[in-house]
């Protein structure tokens, strides 16, 4: 990735210096020497290439050809290469050391050799580095008025049904109710789950573990804990207070029924604890299978920056969308996309961004693109849910992007005819409206390829251009006008 000298220059003075020594590939522009013309053959390939056949070694070989010089051995020191070894053993318990190479190794940082490699230019090998160490408060501060998220102290299940499904809003009040908020912390946490086991992306670690990685890691993209199975671990009970008194937390009652309720067992996964460290998060995506959203806060503050879905707007920038939405493409971490294309998104229509503060919860609407980051360590609650006005969104994604569906169960092999045949027996009503919208839909998609396919409209011939394909945007799971 190229870093705008701009960028370089305001964040100059907020990054430390590599622990190698390793500058950035501009620098030998004016050096009278480079550690890499010691490397033999390897001086012919790319930096990136040369970490891609490293990822081929096993991690004595690792060792041994980072013996042979100082550049190969700042090369074999890419983190991504032991964090990928680590999770391919499988261990069980491990002890953090501080970084993935010492945690694979188990080396206590005392034990791990600082060689000098300061006449070593590379961008590959800075650049994460780099990204780990930007300061976050140029992007999360000074944002513009039209783009601040709606920020209300309460909302009724009607306003929200009338006005408020497909706006993001922050409610400022209602986690403070929860009695998670007053008696979670990482500590008391720590204290009570310390071996429970939760997921953090592809490992498995007890919590104080994953504790340990937080306060010490320097990762470009840290560890989230995200766990969908939390309620069972930690013997937790959900529900509003009236009808289960010793609930721990309850859904906010503005968001009336969660539909995907009434499949019961076959519903698919719903709700996550989050925990992470500042700087983690999560890259720009649209939530499954077309479902709204929300996030609570308990400890900490999460940075939203967000865009609206449509067939007639461009994903945010940076953000690169096959023809069925189906695959994603974007800047491998947050902070790449936040150096290279938050100026740009800040100016792009539609855009809207906001801190969700501890005791707070955030919605985020169906099919909205979202980008969050920690400001600080946090805990959250997020939970799917699909809310009246988009169940035609729903019932749309199941059907006909089936090979999109995530989170059901391996024995629930046709989700969408189970969800129809459930929503017959406890809301027929709505279903009667929303199959009817949905075959307005899909004959509004058929209208529009009689106009490019076959130069129609209404049946009739336009005597205009026929075939093109020029329809790279395609429909997403819900229109925003």
């Amino acid at each position: 990735m190229a870093i705008a000298e701009g960028a370089l220059a305001s964040h100059a003075e907020a990054v430390p210096c590599h622990p190698l020594g390793v500058k950035p590939s501009g620098n030998a522009l004016v050096a009278t020497s480079n550690l890499r013309n010691a490397i033999g053959n390897f001086n012919l390939l790319a930096d990136d290439v040369v970490l891609v056949l490293l990822e081929y070694l096993d991690a004595p070989s690792l060792l041994k050809l980072g013996r042979t010089c100082k550049a190969l051995y700042a090369f074999t020191r890419s983190e991504d290469i032991w964090k990928t070894l680590l999770i391919r053993s499988s261990r069980g318990l491990v002890t953090w050391q501080g970084t993935w190479r010492a945690t694979y190794l188990n080396l206590t940082p005392s034990q791990v050799p600082m060689i000098n490699c300061a006449t070593l230019f590379s961008d590959t090998l800075h650049r994460p580095f780099y990204c780990a160490h930007i300061s976050l408060e140029p992007y999360t501060t000074g944002i513009p008025a039209r783009n601040q998220i709606s920020r209300l102290q309460d909302l009724s299940a009607e306003e929200f049904q009338d006005s408020w499904t497909d706006r993001p809003f922050i409610l400022t009040e209602l986690v403070k109710q929860w009695p998670v908020y007053q008696q979670w912390s990482t500590e008391d946490l720590v204290n009570k789950y310390n071996t429970t086991i939760f997921r953090a992306e592809a490992v498995d670690w007890p919590l104080n573990t994953y504790v340990d990685y937080m306060k010490h890691n320097a990762d470009e993209s840290p560890l989230y804990l995200f766990d969908r199975d939390f309620v069972s671990k930690m013997d937790i009970k959900v529900g509003h207070p009236s009808r289960v008194p010793e609930a721990a937390y309850w859904p906010p009652p503005c968001f009336g029924e969660d539909l995907f309720a009434v499949l019961e067992s076959d519903r698919p996964d719903s709700r996550w604890l989050i925990i992470g460290p500042e700087r983690s998060g999560s890259t720009f995506h649209k939530d499954p299978n077309a479902t709204s959203a929300w996030n609570a806060v308990l400890r900490g503050s999460k940075y939203w920056i967000m865009f609206p879905s449509s067939s007639k707007l461009p994903p945010p920038p940076g953000v690169y969308v096959s023809a069925d939405q189906s695959e994603v493409t974007s800047p491998l971490s947050i902070a790449e996309w936040l150096l290279g294309f938050h100026a740009e998104a800040r100016r792009t229509p539609g855009c809207i961004e906001g801190i969700c503060n501890e005791g707070e919860v955030l919605h985020v609407p169906s099919g909205w693109w979202h980008l969050v980051v920690n400001l600080e360590p946090s805990i959250a609650i997020t939970q799917n849910f699909v809310p009246k006005a988009h169940l035609t969104a729903a019932l749309d994604f199941l059907q006909n992007k089936a090979d999109q569906v995530s989170g059901f169960r391996k024995n629930v092999t046709d989700p969408y005819n189970k969800f129809v045949e459930r929503l017959k027996v406890r809301h027929p009503d709505l279903l009667e409206n929303a199959i009817q919208d949905l075959e307005k839909r899909k004959e509004g998609r058929k209208r529009k390829w009689d106009e490019i396919v076959h130069g129609k409209v209404n049946g009739e011939s336009t005597n205009g251009v026929g075939f093109s394909f020029g329809f790279g945007d395609g429909d997403s799971d819900i229109e925003v006008p």
